[in-house]
């Protein structure tokens, strides 16, 4: 049978793309889910089987699998330019969304209804990222082995504040041990549903061969590889040029760059390290406003890591690069230098990677130690609950008041999640409202 997957013209990719950038909202878990429904049942523009091989190579990378998910089957339809459009429209409508409401929060935070409405997120983002650390643990951590790591990363970050990347190294290292010695105690616990009923052959079907500009050849990667290096000093260097090794924008380029490299398990895995550089070391922002932004991010389509646009904006904005009369350039520009390095090493990785995995379509190497950098990070993730419980429940210090209209909000809110299995939109509006009632009525 002769395939061409070259049917799908790359205007009608494009404004799929486009539709999904400002629908996918839900997690990872919800925007994978999405894109099998509309790529492998409705549209059928490629097969279960393809769609899952490229699914479990996204699984194994740092960074948004949903994005690199994307990014693959854009590169695989259209080529490179292909993959950039997808991967960069499955982000670019977050981003000025999120600019957008980071420009409302510091300019309008202070108004009583603002104040409000994030006075109910809060607590219902703390009961998201209990509710994220439950569904991870409860695939990953599938026998006491598994359950130690991740109590130990736990007491790691939380008692010890080791840092996250060294985490992620000791329990990699942990993973590639015993997957040699014990290789069944660290095998991979979840499996993928079944595939779906076809509805006839797929454009990119399980027996469609690999397309030319997708074959693995040295030359390529070398050129891909180099081509990435190129675009990444560059920009370093412009950015070098115009505030100076040690200025705000290129301390986030390169502090960025780094947790792009570490976002093993997603973005509540990354986002102790967020918090550790921007926070505490760099006080690109408070962590109330660590909190305010995850709370934002959780009601924009697109990756939970875009989180970090909002980290820049409010970086920008209180630095003022550019000068007190030019805050709203100044969180405009480190907002976007701050997604640009967060995201660039997604395509590279896609565009490196991927004629290595459709030439081959072999097993993995790396099954053993994801499976314990995976049991780490439900550790790391519980440690994130417990900051923000602290600091939601008790919002002067433990040794201030209690703040029970709080807990109730976050109950209710953890009861939604796990017992009606709400989405995560409907649950962050409805406990936004009820904020909004009880400051206004205070």
């Amino acid at each position: 049978m002769k395939h061409n997957i070259a049917r799908v013209s790359l205007p009608t990719a494009f404004w799929y793309w486009l539709r999904l950038g400002f629908m996918s909202f839900g997690g990872p878990a919800g925007q994978i889910a999405l894109m099998h429904q509309e790529l492998v049942e409705r549209k059928r523009w490629i097969s279960e089987k393809r769609f899952l091989h490229a699914l479990n190579y996204c699984m194994v990378l740092p960074g948004p699998e949903a994005q690199q998910l994307a990014t693959y089957i854009g590169w695989l339809m259209h080529r490179t330019w292909g993959g950039v459009i997808a991967g960069g429209l499955f982000v670019l409508p977050s981003l000025f969304i999120l600019m957008g409401l980071s420009w409302v929060y510091l300019v309008f935070g202070s108004v009583p209804a603002v104040a409000g409405v994030l006075y109910g997120i809060k607590p219902a983002v703390t009961a998201i990222v209990v509710f994220a650390a439950y569904r991870i643990g409860s695939r990953a951590l599938t026998n006491v082995w598994l359950w130690s790591i991740a109590a130990a990363a736990f007491i790691a970050i939380f008692a010890a504040q080791v840092p996250f990347p060294l985490i992620v190294l000791v329990a990699g290292i942990i993973g590639y041990v015993g997957g040699k010695y014990v290789p069944g105690t660290f095998a991979i616990g979840g499996k993928h549903a079944a595939a779906a009923e076809l509805h006839g052959p797929a454009l990119i079907d399980d027996d469609a061969p690999t397309p030319a500009h997708a074959l693995f050849t040295w030359k390529r990667f070398f050129i891909v590889l180099a081509s990435f290096a190129v675009i990444w000093l560059a920009v370093i260097g412009a950015l070098v040029a115009l505030s100076g090794s040690n200025g705000a924008l290129t301390q986030m380029a390169w502090f960025f760059t780094k947790a792009a490299l570490l976002t093993f398990g997603g973005a509540y895995a990354v986002l102790p390290y967020v918090y550790q550089g921007a926070v505490e070391h760099q006080h690109w922002l408070t962590g109330l406003q660590m909190i305010d932004g995850l709370a934002l991010g959780e009601t924009t389509p697109g990756p939970l890591i875009m989180v970090v646009a909002f980290v820049g904006f409010v970086g920008g904005w209180t630095r003022a690069i550019f000068g007190q009369d030019a805050v709203l350039l100044s969180a405009v520009v480190a907002s976007t230098v701050v997604t640009f390095f967060t995201f660039l090493p997604s395509f590279m990785f896609i565009l490196l990677g991927g004629p290595f995995i459709e030439t081959t379509h072999g097993n993995l190497k790396f099954t053993a130690p994801l499976t314990a950098i995976t049991a780490a990070v439900v550790g790391v993730i519980v440690n994130l609950a417990v900051f923000f419980a602290l600091h939601v429940l008790w919002p002067q210090g433990v040794h201030g008041r209690f703040d029970w209209p709080s807990l109730v909000i976050g109950l209710a809110a953890a009861v939604a999640l796990f017992r009606f299995k709400a989405g995560v939109i409907p649950v962050v509006l409805v406990c936004g409202a009820a904020g909004l009632a009880i400051r206004l009525l205070a």
